[in-house]
């Protein structure tokens, strides 16, 4: 039996091939890429300390959460570290026990509530969950708007200079 395959046909059958393989390659990554990615990180619930490693008067800065875990008469809250104004990430600067946002100057309380600058509002806060197994867990998925400016819930005077200052002086 003889096969009779000439050069024209070849390459054809060989282009079809090609073409269904590179077909199949991309249906192969959209599926990878439809599938849903499990929530962990930010977006997500990210477990980060026990409720007693979070000091009274102090800060706990939780990096994969984007957050910062205070506590406040007693009660564990978390705050955004992105500020209200422009988005920038304020941090908290341990001599005035303050947040502090070197971008335009908003300054938040330990309860994120705004004290001065042109933030519109205090920082966001998202919701927590102390599990079984005894941390917490932030649940960056979600956030409830900060307070508006003049609320001050605590009364905590600055306990030193300010970070911007320090830097500039």
């Amino acid at each position: 039996m003889s096969i009779d395959l000439t050069r024209r046909k070849f390459l054809g059958r060989i282009w079809k091939a090609g073409a269904a393989l590179i077909a199949a390659a991309g249906a192969w990554t959209t599926w990878d890429l439809l599938q849903p990615l499990a929530t962990s990180g930010f977006g997500g619930k990210v477990r980060t300390v026990s409720p007693a490693a979070v000091p009274d008067t102090g800060v706990v800065e939780v990096l994969a959460a984007k957050s910062h875990l205070v506590k406040i008469d007693g009660e564990l809250i978390a705050l955004s570290e992105k500020c209200t104004h422009l988005g920038c990430r304020v941090p908290f600067c341990e001599s005035s026990n303050r947040f502090e946002c070197p971008c335009h100057g908003s300054v938040f309380n330990r309860a994120g509530e705004v004290l001065s600058g042109p933030s519109p509002r205090g920082l966001d806060r998202h919701p927590i969950e102390v599990r079984e197994d005894g941390l917490v867990y932030i649940d960056t998925g979600t956030k409830t708007e900060g307070a508006s400016p003049g609320t001050e819930t605590i009364d905590e005077p600055s306990t030193g200079p300010a970070c911007a200052e320090e830097d500039h002086g």
